[in-house]
């Protein structure tokens, strides 16, 4: 789905009113109505729900929300900030039917003096402001949100976390933004949840879909969010009448003394992933590893014994890896720099390939158009440069893959994918127990499959990212965060293909 900013919501918004139509209460309706059956699923008991409501749309929302809850007999308490003199129209309306028909007593607050003490055992629904907000907090709003981030509660934040903004928050102060365990958000999800500056203050987010017509708005963004259903229309089921050959020879260039248990995993990932044929290319210290450990893989042995010092010839394969566990001997550097000059097929670059890459400047202008490369954000700055915040990384991740003709998988919680036609992916799969050794690995394996198969690199990818990340996400089903492994990521491959399959 693609990523608006917060200026075309609100111009879809508006759009969706005049075209649909539905007034804007009945859209606040709607909203309300699907964020608060989400609340029903939170897996948590709570002695009440209290909501504390801004005077805008966002507000607005929330007490739609309170309403809803007193209808099905909770306990609620609404606490409405005087930040401004009047509210907005559809946030009176709200206002004047959660009296009207309900029992709720709304306190109106415009002094910490007058917010209640809230106990510890209740829900607190964050409702003070939305999208709309472009500079820091002040006055009442400001004081709620640093008294709130000071309570143990569980904190629901309603489409933004109050005093977040949607995109850029180089000018924002971070200590005047909720810190929100879950954030139900509308259409789509914000930029900032998406970068670890600020997306730690989003929570785990569910974004609800309200029907707004963006297909007809035809609004463009260079961010998108990729989900499953997207993927299904990319993947390639097989056919009847195919073998071995119909799937891609992938080579594997990796490993080196020490080193070669992250060779094992890719090539292990890459056989998971589809593959028709692999040769790993590897020192002759690794020959019995490999061929004991990765029975499937055939193997092309180095002249030399502990790390890479020469290449197979290459006509014979679809797509090449090249990194893990390589290691940085000048021997093998040149190993690389030949790849890059004589390789045909599409490439990707992983681990110690981009650390020699960022030691040789020079070669970037000489990659193969499509390559891939995988970087972690610390080879992301080796490589690319140092930035003061995440937006002006994704800005520099985005010029570089123009620059270069490249696509660049940054490795994080919603990795980010740049593509040389300047677009945008952020991941939507994956869990904090991947940052784990030999992850990476995995993934090089994986899009090496996808490359190998006839997958172009932008879609091997952004396919490749999710499948990986979905993985894990089955492999958490039966390990623990702190227990994953990256072998658990390959033994939960298949599952991450049924779901494409389905």
């Amino acid at each position: 789905m693609k990523i608006l900013t917060a200026q075309q919501i609100r111009e879809l918004d508006k759009f969706t009113i005049e075209n649909e139509p539905i007034s804007s209460y009945d859209l606040m309706e709607r909203a309300a109505d699907q964020a608060f059956s989400v609340l029903g699923l939170l897996d948590s008991f709570y002695s009440s729900i209290v909501y504390v409501c801004g005077k805008g749309n966002n507000g607005g929302d929330g007490l739609a929300m309170a309403r809803m809850e007193s209808e099905e007999g909770s306990p609620v308490q609404v606490i409405v900030l005087e930040h401004m003199p009047e509210g907005s129209p559809d946030f009176a309306k709200n206002l004047y039917r959660l009296s009207d028909e309900t029992d709720i007593e709304v306190l109106h607050v415009s002094s910490m003096d007058q917010f209640p003490e809230i106990e510890e055992e209740a829900l607190i629904i964050d409702a003070m402001l939305g999208t709309g907000l472009d500079r820091p907090l002040e006055g009442i709003i400001a004081q709620v949100v640093q008294h709130i981030n000071t309570l143990s509660n569980e904190v629901v934040s309603i489409d933004m976390p109050t005093g977040l903004f949607a995109e850029s928050n180089e000018k924002n102060d971070p200590n005047l933004i909720i810190r929100a365990d879950h954030t139900i958000t509308f259409h789509c999800p914000k930029l900032s949840f998406l970068l670890p500056e600020t997306g730690n203050f989003a929570g785990q987010f569910q974004v609800l879909d309200i029907e707004l017509m963006q297909k007809e708005a035809n609004l463009q963004s260079p961010y998108e969010y990729v989900e499953v259903d997207e993927l299904t229309k990319l993947y390639r089921t097989r056919r009847k009448f195919s073998h071995k050959g119909t799937y891609g020879h992938a080579l594997l260039v990796a490993g080196a003394k020490g080193k070669m248990g992250a060779a094992q995993l890719a090539a292990k990932a890459c056989l998971r992933s589809g593959v028709g044929l692999l040769t790993a290319h590897i020192p002759q210290c690794g020959l019995d590893v490999m061929q004991v450990g990765v029975k499937e893989a055939m193997c092309s042995v180095d002249t030399n014994q502990d790390h890479l010092i020469d290449l197979p010839k290459l006509e014979a394969f679809n797509a090449i890896g090249v990194g893990p566990g390589i290691g940085m001997e000048k021997d093998t550097a040149n190993v690389l720099k030949r790849l890059i000059q004589d390789a045909k097929a599409p490439l990707v670059i992983d681990a110690d390939g981009l650390n020699i890459l960022a030691e040789n400047k020079t070669w970037l202008n000489f990659l193969p158009k499509g390559t891939i490369l995988t970087p972690h954000p610390k080879e992301f700055e080796r490589l690319v440069g140092t930035a003061s915040n995440s937006m002006e990384r994704l800005d520099m991740q985005m010029q570089f893959s123009k620059k270069y003709g490249v696509v660049v998988v940054l490795k994080e919680a919603h990795t980010s994918i740049t593509t040389p036609s300047g677009q945008t992916f952020f991941n939507s799969s994956g869990n904090a127990g991947m940052a784990t050794a030999g992850s990476g690995d995995v993934l090089t394996g994986v899009i090496l499959a996808l490359l190998a198969q006839g997958y172009a690199p932008e879609i091997a990818a952004v396919l490749g990212v999710w499948l990986h990340g979905t993985a894990g996400d089955y492999a958490l089903r039966s390990e623990s965060m702190e227990s994953m492994m990256a072998s658990d990521i390959i033994a939960n491959l298949s599952a991450a293909y049924r779901e494409l399959a389905i």
